[in-house]
């Protein structure tokens, strides 16, 4: 292997696209079982790795020279190989000080709490007592090695003002997952989470939910991979590449959700985005009809709304986990919180705001088949609309300046209606 990312499960990871941005060599995700580590490290048959969970402090003891760094932290995330020698850094104290500066976080003299304890939150601890935060503290289940439990951080720490979260809780494919109540801390100013996939944790969503500054970790992950880079190639390359590739590497994954009346064009405009942007193409619609072998209007008229409503959002479900697509909801997906929370792990959320006066009711939709069950869906839903979306689009008569001003719009070139 010339270069690569070891860890124990890689499913998740992004670092082969990024490093394919910085360089040209050959970068490899290998998963290594740990009973395998010890012989894949003896071996030593590549030029340089990244490491990841959970062997980014089960790897030192097969380094000839750990930086200073590193050392300090007690994790390493980088090794290069020089004929045989293996010298360990830790390029993830400047991914994650670059991340917290980014989300515009300031921990000086603050109160901050880690979760986990592991490699990262090693790491963590460093960077927020290199930007002078007051306290730091770790949190585990366990509450060994020092570290608080939850319920003590509860009760002894409701005055924290800043939380990192470095455990897997959140990450694909367990995207459920949250590792702490934030309503519990009611002075938050600052959430970090170094999970990447999704792009937004429902902890991360939940703290922009209160409008905490909060930030998920793919911005770390890109700027680790760029001081890993200098240390792969001796090149010092320039740190402004870093932001670029971020966004290149958002763009790519971050799906574009469509919500809006039916009727509204959702399934037209998103073909045509597809199309332009190389997006795959999903209405959840038709997924309902491939996953229960009925469409929803047979579901409505055979099982009723609520039970549609659950199938609904089982397809909403599946479908926000995948990255890179263009995704076109139901009318009625964004009633449910559970959906909208789903979407936007991974994606933008576009309104389309027809107007009514243009929304022609059909037959086949059962909820919405004349104007009266229309106007009354209308005026249920569209505060939903409004206060669910992230952009909103008035669209005009040309299908495809409508999809090119939604691709702008979600790419931030533009900043819609």
């Amino acid at each position: 292997m010339e270069c690569g990312c070891i860890g124990k499960k890689l499913g998740h990871s992004f670092s082969k696209d990024i490093h394919a941005l910085l360089a040209d060599y050959k970068y490899e995700l290998c998963e290594i079982p740990e009973d395998s580590l010890s012989d894949f490290m003896k071996k030593a048959d590549f030029k340089a790795i990244n490491v990841t969970i959970p062997y980014k402090e089960k790897v030192i003891p097969f380094l000839s020279y750990i930086s200073p760094e590193a050392e300090a932290i007690g994790a390493v995330n980088t090794i290069v190989n020089n004929g045989g020698r293996l010298s360990g850094y830790n390029t993830d104290f400047a991914g994650m000080r670059s991340l917290i500066l980014k989300t515009g976080i300031d921990p000086e003299g603050k109160t901050a709490l880690i979760l986990g304890t592991g490699g990262t939150s090693r790491t963590a601890a460093a960077v927020l007592k290199s930007l002078g935060a007051k306290e730091i503290k770790r949190v585990s289940r366990s509450g060994k090695d020092g570290a608080l439990t939850y319920d003590e951080a509860y009760e002894n720490y409701p005055g924290a003002e800043i939380i990192v979260n470095t455990t897997p809780a959140g990450m694909f494919p367990d995207t459920e997952g949250v590792s702490v109540d934030i309503e519990r801390f009611p002075h938050l100013t600052g959430v970090i989470d170094a999970v990447y996939n999704p792009l937004r944790t429902n902890l991360i969503l939940s703290a922009k939910k209160r409008g905490i500054k909060a930030s998920g970790g793919l911005y770390m992950l890109v700027a680790q991979a760029f001081y890993a880079y200098r240390y792969f190639t001796g090149d010092e390359g320039d740190e402004s590449v870093i932001n670029k590739i971020y966004k290149k590497i958002l763009s790519e994954k971050e799906n574009i959700v469509l919500t809006g009346m039916p009727g509204s064009g959702k399934t037209t405009l998103g073909k045509i985005i597809a199309k332009k942007t190389g997006k795959a193409f999903y209405d959840t619609d038709d997924e309902i009809k491939n996953m229960f072998s009925s469409s929803p209007d047979e579901i409505i008229a055979s099982e009723g709304e609520a039970a549609f409503r659950e199938k609904e959002t089982e397809a909403v479900k599946k479908l926000s986990g995948l990255t890179g697509a263009v995704i076109a909801t139901g009318g009625g997906a964004v009633l449910k919180e559970e959906n909208i929370t789903a979407l936007k792990r991974n994606g933008k959320v576009v309104f389309i705001d027809r107007p009514i006066e243009f929304i022609k009711p059909t037959a086949d939709r059962p909820l919405s088949c004349d104007m009266e069950k229309l106007s009354s869906r209308y005026n249920e839903r569209y505060p939903i609309y409004l206060g669910t979306a992230d952009i909103k689009i008035v669209p005009g008569i040309d299908r495809k300046r409508n999809a090119e001003k939604i691709i702008r719009s979600v790419s931030g070139e533009d900043t819609g209606n």
